[in-house]
Order: structure tokens, then C-alpha cells, then sequence
């Protein structure tokens, strides 16, 4: 079993930056690929990022490449999205999810387990 609490949302201008957090429980939590995901008002809930167990690979939505970075430190049981350039259809509550098994990233239904959200709102 594994609880998540994302953090780090907030009120900023376009072209600002945020840092979510997203922090995990549970032992095994180095074994998991964690995404993010987000949710608009009257939208589907968009991938966003993914990263591996390992680090070793990540993978991000088409209208955030280039901008947001997904790192994790396993010690600290954190993923981390570092969002730059922030434009107002960033807007939306961030969820972070992880799934233990599976080899997809970008399908919602592929992870297990969710947190709560955290809200980001870009004004222009």
C-alpha cells in the first residue's frame, strides 16, 4: 500500500515557475514509476510526466515538454515537478500517482494508487 501528498501548488503569473512535491509512504516505494496527471475544470485528466523506478527514464505530455522536469529521490521518497514557464492552461489540480507494475505511463488507468491534488493556477 502506498498514500501520496502532493504539495507546492499555488497563484502565480504566466511565465513563473512551481515546484510540486509529491511524497510518498510505504516501503517500496523506489520500486514504483510515479506520474502526474492533471485535471481542469470540465476536462479529462491529462498526463502530464511519468518517471521510472530508476530514474532512468521519464516521459512527459506533448504541452509540457521543454517547460516541466519529473525527478524523484527514493531516500526521501519524493517525486519532484519542476514546472517552468508557466502559462495559464497549466491551471488545473496536479495529481501524482504510482503504479508498482505495468510498462505503460500515460494511461490513468495504469496506476494504482493517487493522491488528493494539489492546485496551480496561472494568471496571464
Amino acid at each position: 500500500q502506498v498514500q501520496l501528498v502532493e504539495s507546492g501548488g499555488g497563484l502565480v503569473q504566466a511565465g513563473d515557475s512551481l515546484r510540486l512535491s509529491c511524497v510518498a509512504s510505504g516501503r517500496t516505494f523506489s520500486s514504483y514509476t510515479v506520474g502526474w496527471f492533471r485535471q481542469a475544470p470540465g476536462r479529462e485528466r491529462e498526463f502530464v510526466a511519468a518517471i521510472s523506478w530508476s530514474a532512468s527514464m521519464t516521459y512527459y505530455g506533448d504541452s509540457v515538454k521543454g517547460r516541466f522536469t519529473i525527478s524523484r529521490d527514493n531516500a526521501k521518497k519524493t517525486v519532484y515537478l519542476q514546472m517552468n514557464s508557466l502559462k495559464p492552461e497549466d491551471t488545473a489540480i496536479y495529481y501524482c500517482s504510482a503504479r508498482e507494475y505495468g510498462t505503460g505511463y500515460k494511461d490513468r488507468s495504469e496506476y494504482d494508487y493517487w493522491g488528493q491534488g494539489t492546485q496551480v493556477t496561472v494568471s496571464s
